[in-house]
């Protein structure tokens, strides 16, 4: 096998595996999947900013902010108030900051996103009980 069809092999069991996942996510669990792809997103843009893969890192760029960019739609400003509103302006900031990170193979910027955006993740992780528990009464 070559490496170019292993990518491809490698490729294609990364969208089956992931679309496994969403068809029966709840939505607590798509967060977390848009989170978990993000993360993932910003770290192969740097892989590839490092090997001056130019094409690879526009994609995965492109494929971070797509992300931000539905993470910031699910965003319920009513209902979540201040806390909605905080996630918005940390979501512009991550996408500037991306941005820099695009355009000048910035590691710090890289880094900074980085941090602002795992603490994040791992709260919204370490809720599901909480969130499970109102589903639960939701339905009763």
């Amino acid at each position: 096998m070559t490496y170019g069809s292993m990518r491809n092999a490698s490729a294609m069991y990364q969208e089956t595996n992931v679309r496994g996942k969403v068809e029966g996510a709840d939505r607590h669990q798509l967060t977390s999947l848009l989170y978990d792809g993000l993360i993932d997103r910003i770290t192969q843009a740097r892989g590839a900013a490092h090997r001056g893969d130019v094409p690879a890192k526009g994609t995965h760029f492109a494929r971070a902010q797509a992300i931000l960019i539905e993470l910031r739609g699910t965003l319920n400003h009513d209902a979540g108030g201040q806390l909605a509103t905080r996630l918005d302006s940390l979501y512009d900031y991550v996408g500037r900051r991306l941005l820099a990170a695009q355009l000048n193979n910035d590691d710090r910027a890289f880094d900074e996103v980085l941090e602002l955006l795992s603490p994040v993740r791992e709260a919204w992780q370490k809720i599901r009980p909480t969130f499970l528990a109102s589903q639960q009464g939701a339905a009763a």
